[in-house]
């Protein structure tokens, strides 16, 4: 096994120890012997031409001096490049790299602050994305809490019970997702646990449309004072059968699956169009499968397999009704984070109209036969 990445050839010599031919120890000993072997020869030679000194001493000076300068030029070359890179990679461009095709220690050296680099801006890339998470995923309960608030101080609504049950579960939903997203050390060794439980699909996926229509509700009375639009024409209807059904999984991660895929769908709804959200039994014990259909123009199949990567929105080019948004391109790569977290799958579906979404979660473990 190379000890080298794949395609390059490890300074170290690779027949078994020793130095690679190319490493910069044999290169300054190939200079030292190259002088020793010019000035040995050129002395020869005025001894039996009976060439003064004074001439074959010059020659020679010349000689090492160019093969000097050479390999002197080789070795520094990489070292101004390293130089740039690293002064780039120091004021936050981690965009630049340092050529590696050099087969010496300065290669590996190359390719290794290449990797740092590659590194650095994968971790910037990720702090962006958190931030960008951080914010589609509080804006649900913020703009409901702040929906039901409003109703209160407006008239609309009375403080009774029900209502302010409602706030409290969209503040204790907001906790949590603080919580989870302020767990530094969890994020970043990429281990976010699950509070896998039992639950009855059919209250627990009616309480999630229930807070959908009241987010559209808030996002529509924000937008009406800015003077946009936003969607409220859309129906949603809830699909459960049997009705009894229970699952086994996270709840809080399944409402973010289930949030941002309507929130998707009611994007691309037609005017007064209707979003289904089905629940079924899966094939193993507590599983279930999650649909969700819209009656928008669909996804092209060209299109299915990159609709879950980060700030895709696809080729539809602009989503329905007046003043509807694309989004960031989050909603969807977040409902793939939370059903990998599960061990389930998610994906783009045959349907006749429009798009749909389906979802599978495996439920509880299987029993060691």
């Amino acid at each position: 096994m190379s000890d080298g990445p794949a395609g390059r050839s490890n300074p170290r010599d690779p027949w078994g120890g020793g130095v690679s031919p190319y490493s910069i120890k044999t290169k300054l000993g190939a200079l030292v012997v190259s002088s020793v072997l010019i000035t040995t020869g050129l002395s020869m030679i005025a001894v039996r031409t009976n060439t003064e000194l004074r001439f074959i001493t010059v020659f020679s000076m010349i000689a090492t001096l160019l093969i000097t300068q050479f390999v002197a030029h080789s070795l520094t070359a990489p070292l101004d490049d390293m130089n740039a890179v690293a002064k780039s990679i120091s004021h936050g461009d981690y965009t630049r790299r340092v050529p590696d095709n050099r087969r010496d220690e300065l290669g590996d050296l190359a390719q290794t602050i290449n990797r740092m680099a590659d590194d650095l801006e994968a971790q910037e890339q990720e702090r962006k994305e958190l931030v960008a998470n951080v914010s589609h995923e509080l804006r649900t309960p913020i703009a409901g809490l702040r929906a039901v608030l409003e109703n209160i101080v407006d008239g609309v609504t009375q403080a009774d019970p029900e209502t302010m049950r409602t706030a409290l579960k969209q503040t204790e939903r907001l906790g949590r997702l603080v919580e989870t997203l302020l767990d530094l050390s969890r994020l970043d060794n990429g281990v976010v646990p699950l509070r896998k439980r039992r639950f009855e699909v059919w209250p627990y996926l009616s309480g999630v449309l229930k807070e959908a229509n009241m987010v559209a509700s808030a996002r529509a009375g924000i937008a009406s004072g800015s003077g946009s639009h936003t969607r409220t024409d859309v129906h949603l209807h809830l699909d459960v059968s049997p009705p009894e059904l229970t699952a086994h999984a996270d709840p809080e991660r399944i409402h973010q699956v289930v949030a941002n895929l309507i929130d998707n769908a009611v994007k691309h709804s037609p005017p007064h169009g209707r979003v289904t959200v089905k629940a079924r039994r899966g094939a193993r014990p507590e599983s279930l499968e999650l649909e969700v259909l819209d009656e928008g123009p669909g996804i092209p199949p060209s299109e299915w397999h990159r609709v879950f990567e980060r700030f895709n929105r696809g080729n539809v080019s602009r989503p329905h009704g007046p003043g509807s948004d694309g989004g960031t391109g989050l909603g969807l790569a977040i409902a793939r984070w939370a059903v990998d977290l599960h061990g389930g799958r998610i994906g783009v579906a045959e349907s006749e109209r429009g798009c749909r979404i389906l979802v599978t979660l495996p439920g509880l473990p299987s029993l060691p036969s």
